[in-house]
């Protein structure tokens, strides 16, 4: 079975998604969108402290998978 990434499909998905949220921002009160994203980046912060990865870790991780060798420090 084989698994294909369709990037047109995905591409229409993400416009769609970004036009109802952009619609529900200009239709639901400041104070309620606003209080929602701060929830929302507090709840990410929160979950950083239970990530298994430090930030330098992570970044060794991302820079390998993507063929980027690591940066001379010194």
């Amino acid at each position: 079975m084989e698994l294909r990434f369709d990037r047109e499909k995905n591409r229409q998905e993400r416009l769609a998604f970004v036009r109802r949220h952009a619609l529900w921002v200009r239709e639901v009160p400041n104070e309620v969108w606003s209080r929602e994203q701060a929830d929302l980046i507090d709840a990410f912060f929160e979950n950083a402290q239970n990530f298994a990865l430090s930030r330098s870790d992570y970044l060794r991780m991302h820079r390998a998978r993507r063929g980027r060798p690591e940066p001379v420090h010194g």
